[in-house]
């Protein structure tokens, strides 16, 4: 039995002198390190160790949270106690419960997510140092904002009333790289990552660096551009952004609520009638994979937009219970999704195709709006006139509503950037306002 399971077998022994109707445990224990360098000098060398409980009671439809990082018997029973005082000072909630047991994931594949990697601290120097070193002997990159290696080994554990107790081991590692580029009074700023749950399945730091400083020359000498409704590209390294936001529309709690631009979608067009939007979470060694819900629901594969229709809303137990429906084991999150291409090809064909218009590398601001589907943010990234990069741009906003910009997209292509959650290429819209020069 696990250092986690004995702590769960105590809190459920703590459990019984409450005489609660039903409970959920959820205990979390991780360590990793994180190194920082730059120009040459270590910044920072942090070794991490959390763990962390939490528990839900229930008195009939009364509800209860709370929460510790200790996890020694007396901080057991007085977060257990804290539960319960609060669940007894709550109103009924009737769509308060456990999922149902039948739901449960009492046999929960092995995804093969967890290759931990015994990092040394010299090793993790060396690593860093070695990334940003190949970026600062690029042309033009004359200063870093420093390269960081990380790598994280976690176990979780899930324990309910219905008598499940499951546990999960995932690990995640990753090198980024951030520079600065100059030309005369010009300067510009970019990065690149890696990351992956086997370190040996990262791209090498030399690779990393060198990429992180193209990305940085390339935005040198960034013009803007006169206001008007183009074609817009966002590159795979973004596009994934945009069907986040289509998920959260989709979202059960959205959905009760009432604060979605797509309330009551079932069966809708929301996207063109050849794109599709799937949850895939039993992929084996994929970042984003998970086998079981907040909820301890067993996952499932599913679509959510099928041909371009909405099939199902994005539910855990709580949200499918307002909605009067089934829960498709998302508390807590989509687990790998995957929005399926349309296009032979990717960034470079798509440019060729939309002929002139913006490809978008970067966006800023948070200005998207889940209610009303209002789309406006920063952005910068490259002109194109006759299916060619002509320069780089920036200072400009581009703007639409995610209806009408996901309903327009035209192509979705097969340049997927497997370190997102979200598996997707880049996708072409076919118009957005680009406010630019006045």
């Amino acid at each position: 039995m696990s250092t986690l399971e004995k702590t769960a077998q105590l809190a459920i022994e703590l459990l019984k002198k409450y005489q609660v109707s039903d409970y959920e445990i959820v205990l979390e224990s991780s360590s990793g390190v994180s190194t920082a360098v730059r120009l040459g000098k270590v910044e920072t060398l942090q070794y991490h160790l959390d763990q962390n409980f939490e528990i839900n009671v229930f008195f009939g439809k009364k509800k209860g949270h709370a929460s510790s990082v200790d996890v020694s018997k007396n901080s057991l029973d007085k977060t257990i106690e804290s539960a319960c005082l609060i669940a007894k000072y709550t109103q009924d909630d009737p769509f308060n419960g456990l999922a149902p047991k039948e739901l449960m994931a009492f046999d929960a594949p092995d995804l093969d997510l967890y290759h931990p990697w015994d990092l040394s601290a010299q090793h993790s120097i060396d690593i860093a140092m070695a990334c940003e070193a190949a970026a600062l002997a690029q042309d033009e990159i004359n200063n870093s904002e420093g390269a960081e290696v990380s790598s994280f080994q976690g176990e979780s554990l899930y324990a309910n009333s219905n008598g499940l107790i499951a546990t999960q081991n995932n690990t995640s590692h990753s090198l980024s790289c951030s520079l600065i580029a100059q030309r005369g009074d010009d300067m510009q700023t970019a990065y690149e990552y890696t990351t992956a749950l086997d370190a040996n399945e990262l791209e090498a730091s030399q690779k990393i660096g060198e990429k992180a400083a193209k990305f940085a020359q390339q935005k040198l000498g960034a013009r803007s551009i006169p206001s008007q409704k183009c074609p817009v590209i966002f590159t795979s390294r973004l596009s994934g952004g945009l069907f986040s936001q289509l998920l959260g529309a989709l979202g059960g709690s959205r959905q009760y609520k009432k604060s979605t631009f797509l309330l009551n979608s079932i069966d809708t067009l929301v996207l063109p009638k050849d794109i599709s939007l799937r949850e895939h979470p039993f992929a084996k060694k994929t970042l984003g994979a998970k086998a079981i819900d907040r909820d301890g629901v067993l996952k499932r594969a599913q679509y959510f937009v099928e041909n371009g229709r909405v099939k199902s809303f994005v539910m855990g137990q709580y949200s499918a219970n307002q909605l009067g429906l089934k829960t498709t084991a998302n508390a807590g999150g989509v687990s790998n999704a995957i929005v399926e291409s349309n296009f032979d090809g990717g960034l470079d064909e798509m440019i060729k195709t939309m002929g002139k218009g913006l490809v978008v590398t970067e966006l800023m601001g948070q200005g998207v709006n889940g209610t009303t589907g209002d789309y406006s943010r920063g952005a910068l990234g490259f002109w194109v006139e006759n299916g060619e990069i002509q320069y780089p741009v920036s200072g400009l906003t581009i703007a639409g509503n995610l209806k009408d910009m996901l309903l327009g997209i035209v192509s979705v292509g097969d340049d997927v950037d497997y370190r997102s959650n979200i598996k997707v290429g880049s996708v072409l819209i076919e118009q957005m306002t680009i406010a630019g020069e006045t």
